[in-house]
């Protein structure tokens, strides 16, 4: 059996070869998607398969979601206030939270992130660090 020959396939119609065009979901409808797929007990196939879209791109617009990046930011991020002046600040005294802490008495701490750095020099309260930390991270 000789299998090297080739078929030819001409289509008569440039509609018998037009592709599906694709369809273009609003944010809103993406978030609404999303959140239905949130929901205790949902499958992300399923809810995917009802809406007539691949539950990669679902599992995608989820991501997107939870990163606060697909419209609305997330509930609970809160911008905080911030005022530049050109005075220097004046020195705050306060008490360390632990006894080890009285006897370290500066240094620096260099936090790098992908599109930051962050440096903290002298005593640092470790609650607030942390705070601060948490907020960057969020």
């Amino acid at each position: 059996m000789d299998t090297s020959q080739q078929v030819a396939v001409i289509a008569r119609n440039k509609e018998d070869w037009a592709a599906p065009l694709r369809q273009r979901r609003s944010i809103a409808e993406k978030r609404r998607i999303v959140e239905e797929t949130l929901a205790r007990g949902a499958s992300v196939a399923r809810v995917a398969r009802a809406q007539g879209i691949n539950a990669n791109q679902v599992f995608g617009w989820r991501r997107l979601y939870l990163a606060g990046r697909l419209g609305e930011p997330k509930p609970g991020g809160k911008l905080l206030p911030v005022r530049v002046s050109e005075s220097k600040p004046a020195a705050v005294t306060t008490e360390p939270s632990c006894p080890e802490a009285a006897e370290l008495q500066c240094g620096t701490i260099d936090v790098e992130f992908r599109r930051a750095r962050v440096r903290i020099e002298g005593r640092a309260d470790p609650a607030l660090v942390r705070v601060l930390l948490e907020c960057l991270r969020g």
